[in-house]
């Protein structure tokens, strides 16, 4: 895991945890601008506990990697307009006031504020934010080799499937086998009862016909007896 010395002192390692700005409010509830968006080189002193002086001298120094972080300074009329828009937010919120720079105005993003943190040597805010940040990345390294331990079981585990389906498909294809053959079996017996069922509604027949013809011959034989009698 990277130290906090190397943190102050590589752009790269910085650059890596540049999204971590929810680190900030856990540390320390960071006050923004009306517009929730932009502090003032003022607020970022204020949240680190040092000069103003300290926030500009290292803005100045690292002024490119701030600017790709969100740093603007305006001027003109973008800085009327900004106050502009900023006057009509404090008035929604019943402020009276709101503080306007002469010439030009400095401001800071969250992402901004975090690469302050990054930088700032003489703060005890920004060294308690970068352990926040390092931290926070070596419990989310235990988290994800705790992922991959259970990863690693769970391919395991599969691999031992695999081999047992592979051990069972000729099973599997024998039992096939039996079925179909049960099938036909089953289809065949079937067929066999169907015959005999038609038989023996021939043979029903049949036993009718002869009873039929029983009776008659019972029916003559006792006609034949009175007849002698008489």
């Amino acid at each position: 895991m990277p130290t906090e010395v190397a943190l102050l002192e590589s752009r790269a390692l910085r650059v890596e945890r540049m999204g971590r700005v929810d680190i900030l409010d856990k540390v320390k509830s960071l006050v923004m601008l009306p517009d929730g968006i932009h502090v003032r080189t003022e607020d970022v002193a204020r949240y680190f506990e040092v000069s103003t002086a300290s926030v500009r001298r290292l803005t100045d120094r690292h002024q490119e990697e701030f600017t790709e972080n969100g740093m603007r300074v305006l001027r003109g009329s973008e800085l009327r307009s900004f106050h502009s828009d900023m006057m009509s937010l404090w008035a929604r919120e019943g402020v009276e006031s709101y503080p306007q720079a002469a010439t030009q105005l400095r401001l800071y993003t969250r992402r901004t504020v975090l690469n302050v943190a990054m930088l700032l040597r003489d703060s005890d805010i920004a060294r308690c934010v970068r352990t926040y940040l390092l931290d926070a990345e070596d419990s989310l390294r235990a988290q994800y080799g705790s992922l991959d331990q259970r990863v690693t079981r769970i391919e395991s585990c599969l691999a031992g499937v695999g081999a047992a389906l592979q051990e069972l498909g000729p099973v599997l294809v024998r039992m096939s086998e039996r079925l179909d053959s049960l099938d036909r079996k089953v289809e065949r017996t079937h067929q066999v009862i169907g015959a005999m069922s038609l038989r023996l509604t021939d043979v029903s027949q049949d036993v009718a016909r002869l009873d039929g013809r029983l009776d008659c011959f019972a029916r003559q034989l006792r006609d034949l007896r009175r007849g002698g009698r008489r």
